[in-house]
């Protein structure tokens, strides 16, 4: 015999954030073919397969999330697709921007079609092939330093970002690396920096 706290732990319950419709601005659509999403815009086009419990309906210019799933996993998968939708239709309208700073003596970047060819201290260049969907710019007047990533797919431009840090992270002692604009390093004052430095 199921309890009152047991039935109502696996009856279906809906997140705050996932009952929000999400709004779909002009010039971008919104279609569900069967388990499949696919958001279309000026900035590209996404698709994505939707979990078995969870229930996508465009109404008009809105789109409404719902999940059947029992207990907490209802709402948390709710609020999920819902947060995912919503990075899909504002990528397909605006897009998203990602900006990477070489710190550091001779750190550059070369562009050369979809090819990306890092200077970054080591005794041989980084080549690294843009993905698919993303492009990338390097301001000229930068001289290298400055890298501009732009696509519609929020993933795939924070992980070829993070991809791209990863060649040289920023050290700690003089900041120099690969780093997102605006980052703040936590840099640390070295051996001579605890002895009133070099005499």
């Amino acid at each position: 015999m199921q309890t009152a706290t047991t039935q109502q732990s696996e009856t279906a319950k809906t997140s705050r954030i996932g009952k929000r419709p999400v709004d779909v601005p002009k010039g971008v659509t919104v279609a569900v073919q069967g388990r499949k999403l696919e958001v279309k815009g000026a900035k590209g086009q996404l698709a994505r397969e939707l979990p078995a419990s969870v229930e996508v309906k465009v109404d008009g210019a809105k789109v409404h999330v719902t999940s059947t799933a029992p207990g907490r996993d209802g709402s948390r998968l709710q609020g999920l697709v819902r947060a995912l939708l919503a990075g899909m239709v504002k990528g397909a309208s605006d897009g998203y921007e990602r900006v990477l700073e070489l710190k550091g003596t001779g750190y550059r970047v070369d562009l050369k079609g979809t090819t990306l060819t890092f200077a970054l201290g080591y005794s041989h260049p980084v080549v690294f092939n843009v993905p698919k969907g993303l492009t990338a710019t390097i301001p000229a007047d930068s001289k290298g330093t400055v890298l501009v990533l732009n696509g519609a797919d929020k993933e795939l431009i924070g992980q070829t970002a993070a991809t791209i840090r990863g060649f040289r992270p920023p050290e700690p002692y003089g900041g120099k690396g690969v780093r997102y604009r605006g980052e703040r390093v936590r840099e640390k004052a070295g051996k001579a920096g605890g002895k009133g430095g070099k005499k």
